[in-house]
């Protein structure tokens, strides 16, 4: 059963070629938002919590400050809204999945940088 989902996923899903991110990773999603008749493209900028899943249903999750709210967003990895992903910085951090990330504030919540 598993192999016959497997091929599906990899016969009929399309697949997008993204940069390669990690937890840490400061990016830019794009993605379009329809309104009525209207297409607009948005942007959401933040800090990469986590890589989740694999295969079709991967899912990511970033997360950005407004104001001094922050908001989260779990964004598949083949929706088809999305239209590009952005890498702004490469953190560096030890952990695949930061969610101690969200009780940092001020200083603390710095991610040293990699430079390459």
């Amino acid at each position: 059963m598993n192999s016959l989902v497997k091929f599906v996923q990899d016969e009929f899903v399309t697949r997008k070629d993204f940069p390669e991110f990690s937890a840490g990773d400061t990016i830019t999603a794009y993605y379009e938002i329809r309104e009525g008749e209207k297409v607009r493209t948005q942007f959401f900028r933040g800090v990469v919590l986590q890589r989740k899943g694999s295969g079709a249903t991967e899912t990511f999750t970033i997360r950005k400050m407004s104001g001094t709210i922050g908001v989260e967003r779990i964004f598949p990895i083949n929706l088809p809204a999305l239209q590009k992903i952005e890498v702004n910085k490469r953190g560096k951090v030890r952990r695949a999945r930061i969610f101690y990330f969200r009780g940092l504030t001020g200083r603390k919540a710095r991610i040293k940088e990699i430079r390459n």
